[in-house]
């Protein structure tokens, strides 16, 4: 089965357990709203890919990992979309949860989202019950205070942010988080895969701020100018198009020199650059050279 079929099944199997009879319809059905159709499941692919590089030997609790970050990752956007931050009322072609169930159950699907997320991870690691705690503390550590998904928003209300800082918790914090997890899923010790996720995170964000300034909302689905209409960081507009990519070239490069010595580490490495190929545009690339 390839990465995007085990992702999609274990998806499906945590929504299942969501959708069980005398639960609230409406939020179960805006739960799945916000986690159906897919988007391009970066977020998981990297947790399987750094778990078969590191010689996985339990596919549930890889697969487990990786539906756990994704459902904080969607918890993320809806909570991201809500009328007290973007009030964005599109996500992946079509309204976000909160323009479609309204605020309340928005609020109430990424909660609930949170917290299935590690109901997820606890099932999916029941067989190896000594590689639940670095899983639980990596993925923790990505979501909360003071480096993760939530500190990462909170710095949008600050009067003064750091670029580096506010793209690594808003973005780069769940990367951490995917590349670590798949590392505990396989066994490996999960510290040393950090720097990866991390300049990967980074990397990724600097491309979505390329996006929100050159892309149109039918080509990414959800509107573009955000930032700017908002006052946020971006790191095209503090440093250029041309410094933007340039930086993005930097973080991929540290990001494949980062990858520690692995039985698949050769594999990973050629992953990563076509991943980074494929994420920007090549056009883009050289009118920005």
């Amino acid at each position: 089965m390839d990465a995007m079929a085990r992702i999609e099944q274990a998806l499906q199997a945590a929504m299942a357990r969501i959708e069980l009879p005398g639960g609230p319809p409406r939020l179960a059905a805006a739960m799945r709203h916000s986690v159906f159709p897919r988007g391009a499941r970066v977020r998981p692919r990297l947790c399987l890919a750094v778990a078969a590089a590191c010689g996985e030997d339990d596919p549930l609790i890889t697969d487990a990992a990786a539906a756990a970050i994704e459902l904080l990752h969607c918890a993320s956007l809806v909570h991201d979309d809500l009328p007290a931050f973007d009030n964005a009322p599109t996500r992946r072609g079509r309204p976000s949860v909160h323009a479609a169930y309204g605020e309340p159950l928005a609020v109430l699907a990424g909660d609930a989202l949170i917290v299935a997320a590690f109901e997820t991870l606890a099932r999916g690691a029941m067989g190896r019950p000594e590689r639940l705690a670095p899983l639980v503390l990596a993925v923790g550590r990505a979501v909360g205070m003071p480096f993760g998904i939530c500190a990462g928003q909170a710095w949008e209300s600050e009067p003064e942010v750091v670029l580096a800082a506010y793209q690594q918790a808003k973005t780069g914090a769940l990367f951490a988080a995917s590349t670590m997890a798949g590392a505990a899923a396989a066994g490996a010790e999960p510290a040393p895969w950090r720097q990866l996720g991390e300049c990967l995170g980074e990397a990724y964000q600097v491309v979505d701020d390329i996006l929100d300034v050159t892309s149109s909302p039918e080509a990414l689905g959800k509107p573009i100018g955000v930032d700017a209409a908002l006052g946020r960081p971006n790191a095209a507009a503090q440093l250029g198009l041309p410094g933007a990519v340039a930086r993005l070239e930097q973080l991929v490069a540290e990001a494949v020199g980062s990858i520690p010595p692995c039985p698949g580490a050769a594999e990973l490495r050629a992953l990563m650059l076509v991943e980074a190929q494929r994420r920007l545009p090549k056009e883009l690339a050289r009118s920005a050279a």
